[in-house]
């Protein structure tokens, strides 16, 4: 499948919705938790079992966006909407079928494995067709993408939970939610798939710069540079931060104020959870489009400076005033979505466009990292303490000091961050993707 060329006079602002399409439908994962009391009640599982095909999901994402991140490179973003499509809906149809025979080892392979395949592959799928497109604001257009991803959920999880409510919560009403769930999500990423396009040229805005100027540097060679690993671990420790935060929220918050007379009720926990989902989608975009006008490099002084001294505030006064433990928090996950949303840009920058995209699927194994680490560091110290007779703030002192420590090891690595040495530079390519003396454009 060669990708499909845009003609002339196509606008370029056509682009993000079709990654919208499909990074808002693969989001449906960050709504796993809706799923996991109606299977815990009708499959007999216990909390760990029911979180298997979401852990299943996210490493899968890491690895098939880093060994799939090449083939997206060559064979363009359209096969790679469609492969995420094929194996994203394939597993909400594979999970109906192991909910209707009360299967879950079948969930665990469709959500967690196929479905895994689906979002890896989805999630780089427009990261360098964008970054051709806007090569005069990178940051904006990976960010309205990615946006859509931690937006996902916040359409998912009340339309499953409506869903479960009137199909019903034993194994088949689960089933018809998995069901209609995987036959919307392929209609909806099919406009996507029908609506990309590549440009014509290398210089697709008269105005801009061309994404093919400059330094340019091959997948491969990539992960051989210092360069690489820096941003590696400037991505995980900036995502372990935020998801330290956002796995554990609503407990988080009971607890830090069960020993005041301002305890928290479960629905405002809820209400405080859909807050972080709000912060996290909002500086996708917020944070990612300010980088291309303060840099990336800075912007990522930002979020892991600025993120050390919000921890730092919560552990020292959290407990004392409300007002301050949400807006510290609500930072917090800002900076968490905005360093997503930002990373492919500064990829860009430090090794160009030419395979931005495989280079950005390596590099997301610090997530599957990150979303191990975060969780364990602050549910294993948190059920020490609380082994140890504490309570209240006291559960999670160690696990913020922790935190910060790892964000002050992130922004070190930001500070090593140098332009890539010339060793490593291939010529500016001609790629056929925008080569259009050597295509013939698609009627479209």
């Amino acid at each position: 499948m060669s990708p499909p060329v845009a003609p002339p006079g196509w606008s370029r602002w056509l682009v993000p919705p079709a990654a919208l399409s499909v990074h808002l439908s693969i989001g449906q994962a960050y709504a796993w938790s809706v799923f996991k009391p109606p299977l815990e009640s009708a499959l007999n599982l216990d909390g760990t079992e029911s979180a298997l095909p979401f852990q299943f999901a996210i490493v899968m994402l890491g690895l098939s966006a880093a060994f799939g991140g090449t083939l997206v490179e060559r064979n363009g973003p359209r096969w790679a909407m469609t492969v995420a499509l094929v194996c994203f809906s394939s597993g909400l149809l594979l999970s109906a079928l192991g909910a209707e025979t009360k299967q879950f080892w079948l969930i665990v392979v469709g959500y967690g494995v196929v479905g895994g395949i689906g979002l890896g592959i989805g999630y780089i799928s427009p990261v360098s067709t964008l970054i051709k497109w806007f090569p005069d604001r990178p940051g904006m257009a990976t960010g309205i993408a990615i946006m859509g991803f931690g937006g996902g959920a916040l359409i998912a999880s009340p339309w499953s939970a409506q869903m479960l409510e009137s199909f019903g919560t034993d194994h088949s009403g689960i089933a018809q939610t998995f069901l209609v769930l995987g036959l919307s999500y392929a209609v909806f990423m099919t406009l996507g798939v029908l609506l990309v396009r590549v440009p014509r040229t290398e210089r697709p805005v008269e105005s801009a710069p061309s994404a093919f100027e400059g330094v340019q540097v091959s997948a491969n060679s990539a992960v051989r540079t210092p360069q690489f690993w820096c941003l590696w671990l400037v991505l995980c420790m900036n995502v372990t931060a935020g998801i330290g935060i956002l796995e554990k929220a609503a407990p988080m918050i009971t607890d830090f104020f069960a020993n005041s007379s301002a305890a928290v009720s479960a629905s405002a926990a809820a209400g405080f959870v859909a807050l972080l989902s709000a912060a996290n989608m909002a500086g996708r975009i917020g944070w990612s489009s300010t980088s291309d006008l303060i840099g990336r490099k800075n912007i990522y002084r930002v979020y892991l400076g600025v993120g050390a001294l919000m921890y730092a505030l919560i552990a020292l006064f959290g407990d004392s005033s409300k007002p301050l433990f949400i807006l510290c928090a609500l930072v917090i996950l800002s900076f968490y979505g905005g360093g997503f949303a930002t990373i492919p840009a500064y990829l860009k920058d430090l090794f160009g466009a030419y395979q931005v995209g495989a280079i950005h699927g390596r590099l997301l194994t610090a997530w599957s990292t990150a979303g191990v680490l975060g969780p364990l560091i602050v549910n294993w110290i948190a059920d020490h303490q609380k082994d140890a007779g504490k309570s209240g703030s006291s559960l999670y002192t160690l696990s913020f000091i922790i935190m910060i420590g790892l964000l002050v090891v992130g922004f070190v690595a930001n500070e090593l961050v140098k332009p890539v040495d010339a060793r490593h530079h291939v010529p500016a390519p001609k790629e056929e993707a925008v080569d259009v003396e050597r295509q013939q454009p698609e009627s479209a």
